[in-house]
C-alpha cells in the first residue's frame, strides 16, 4: 500500500509543473504515509517541558566497518530520507550513518507553540547520539542543516572530528544585508499559500537552476503531502516558526571559533539567499547567495577548504549523487 501511495504522489507531479494542491496525496503532518528508504527509529525525550519524538535512520556499514560515524543533517525543505543515496553510499564504504529528522520537520514532533532554536536542536541531537552510543563523529549539514551542524560543532567541539557544510545557510546575516524581518503572523500567512506548485517553482529556480528531473518529484510530493493533510495547519505553523529561527539565528559571526577541519561543498549555481525576495529591489544585490557567502566564509574559518561544483545547485547530493558521494568521501578522508 505504501508503495502505491508513493507512486501515485510521484505520478501526480511528473505530468506538469503547475500541480494543484487538490492533486496532492495527503501524507500526514508527520509523514505517516510516506516510506523512508530504511527502517525509521525513534528517540523519545523531554523538551520545553513536554514529550517529543525524533525520527532517525541508523545505517550500519554494509562492508567491513571503518570505525567512523557520519551524521547527516537535512535542510528546511528536505528530510532524512533525502540523504538516501548518500547514506547508502557511505554505509557501503564502511561508515555507520545516522540521519535524524529534526524536531518540527518531517516525521518528528511538531509541538504547538514550540520555541525553535538551533541550540535546542543541537542539544536534542546530542541527546540522540548519546542514547545510541555515537561517540566522536563526522558531521555533515546541508542548507538549514548547515547552520545546525555549525551550532553543534561550536557547542560540542570535542564531539566533532570533521565538519562538512553543503550549501549551508547562515554564513551571512541576511537581515543585516537588507532582508526585512518578517514576524510570525506574516510567515504563517505565507505558509497558507504553500502547495505543490509553489514548492516546485521555488526549487526549480533556486535549487536546480531551471533544470527539472523526474527524480525530484518525489521530494515535492513529500513536502506537499504534509501541507495537504487534514492536520496540515500543524505543518504550516511549524514551518513559519522554523523560518523565524533561520532568519534570526545565523552563525556568520562565530565562524572563526570553529576549531576542527571544515569543508565547504558548494553547488555554484545555487540562487538561495534566504527570504531575499522580500527585500526592497534596490537592496537585493547586497544580499549574498549561498555560494557568495561561502566564498567569504572560508577565509574566516581557521582550518577550512572550499570544494566548488560549478554546474550544480543548492542540493548537489540530490542533483549528482554519485559525484557528490565521491567528493564527500574524499573530504572525510583528507
Amino acid at each position: 500500500m505504501m508503495h502505491l501511495i508513493r507512486s501515485a504522489a510521484i505520478a501526480s507531479f511528473a505530468l506538469s509543473g503547475a500541480v494543484a494542491t487538490a492533486q496532492t496525496v495527503p501524507l500526514g503532518a508527520n509523514l505517516e504515509r510516506f516510506d523512508y528508504p530504511a527502517p525509521v527509529r525513534w528517540y523519545d525525550a523531554m523538551s520545553q517541558g513536554r514529550p517529543i519524538r525524533m525520527a532517525y535512520l541508523d545505517l550500519a556499514p554494509t562492508v567491513r566497518a571503518n570505525g567512523t560515524t557520519v551524521v547527516l543533517l537535512h535542510g528546511k525543505n528536505f528530510c532524512a530520507a533525502t540523504w538516501d543515496e548518500t547514506a547508502r553510499g557511505l554505509a557501503g564504504a564502511g561508515f555507520r550513518v545516522i540521519a535524524p529528522d529534526q524536531i518540527g520537520f518531517c516525521k518528528s514532533s511538531k509541538p504547538a507553540g514550540y520555541q525553535y532554536s538551533f541550540h535546542t536542536m543541537a542539544e536534542l541531537t546530542r541527546g540522540l547520539l548519546d542514547r545510541i552510543g555515537a561517540g566522536k563523529i563526522v558531521l555533515v549539514g546541508h542548507s538549514t542543516g548547515g547552520i545546525l551542524a555549525t551550532r553543534f560543532a561550536l557547542l560540542h567541539p570535542d564531539r566533532v572530528a570533521k565538519l562538512v557544510l553543503v550549501n549551508p545557510l547562515g554564513l551571512n546575516d541576511t537581515l543585516a544585508e537588507g532582508v526585512p524581518y518578517t514576524d510570525l503572523g506574516k510567515l504563517r500567512e505565507e505558509e497558507a499559500e504553500t502547495d505543490a506548485a509553489s514548492i516546485r517553482a521555488y526549487q526549480l529556480r533556486n535549487y536546480y537552476h531551471g533544470e527539472w528531473r523526474p527524480a525530484y518529484d518525489r521530494w515535492v510530493a513529500m513536502l506537499a503531502g504534509q501541507y495537504a493533510s487534514p492536520d496540515g495547519d500543524t505543518v504550516r505553523d511549524a514551518q513559519a516558526r522554523l523560518s523565524d529561527m533561520i532568519e534570526t539565528q545565523p552563525v556568520a559571526a562565530e565562524l572563526p571559533r570553529l576549531a576542527m577541519p571544515v569543508t565547504l561543498m558548494i553547488g555554484e549555481r545555487d540562487l538561495t539567499a534566504f527570504r531575499a525576495s522580500s527585500a526592497l529591489s534596490e537592496r537585493r544585490s547586497r544580499i549574498r547567495t549561498v555560494p557568495q557567502a561561502a566564498g567569504d566564509a572560508v577565509k574566516h574559518i581557521p582550518n577550512a577548504r572550499l570544494i566548488r561544483f560549478a554546474d550544480l545547485g543548492h542540493a548537489p547530493q540530490v542533483e549528482a549523487p554519485a559525484r557528490f558521494l565521491d567528493a564527500l568521501k574524499a573530504a572525510i578522508a583528507r
